[in-house]
């Protein structure tokens, strides 16, 4: 099993590098999911996260976000996979787990730290900042 920490990864990067992995056949859990920076204005960022949590309701059928930073990120990672509903989707899907710490099964791991990020000079925010 392949353990990555998100910690100061870009979510985007991350979720493209993770669906690669998972394609291939490997298992993959990522830990520290609540330090994965979302790159871009917050206040734009927080306003599209408003516009998507508003759209429940029983008038309203549109798709229901999360409000926790793990589902955040296996969120995003499930946009660059192909589409999860049919078997090779459905089984990268599968093979992905996402914690917001360390948990206990996983800490006799390696932790391996992607280098997918070279250029740091972006305003970026942490995705705990956006959840409650």
């Amino acid at each position: 099993m392949l353990v990555i920490d998100g910690t100061d990864q870009a979510m985007g990067r991350l979720a493209v590098y993770v669906a690669k992995k998972a394609l291939k056949g490997e298992e993959i859990a990522i830990v520290n999911c609540d330090e994965v920076i979302i790159t871009g204005n917050k206040t734009n960022i927080l306003k599209e996260f408003n516009v998507k949590r508003s759209r429940v309701g029983s008038s309203q059928k549109g798709p229901k976000h999360k409000k926790v930073s793990k589902e955040i990120v296996k969120r995003a990672i499930r946009g660059m996979l192909p589409d999860y509903r049919y078997k090779r989707g459905r089984q990268a899907w599968k093979r992905i787990w996402c914690y917001n710490q360390i948990p206990k099964e996983l800490e006799g791991e390696k932790i391996e730290k992607p280098k997918i990020d070279k250029n740091k000079k972006f305003k970026y925010s942490k995705v705990k900042e956006f959840t409650k």
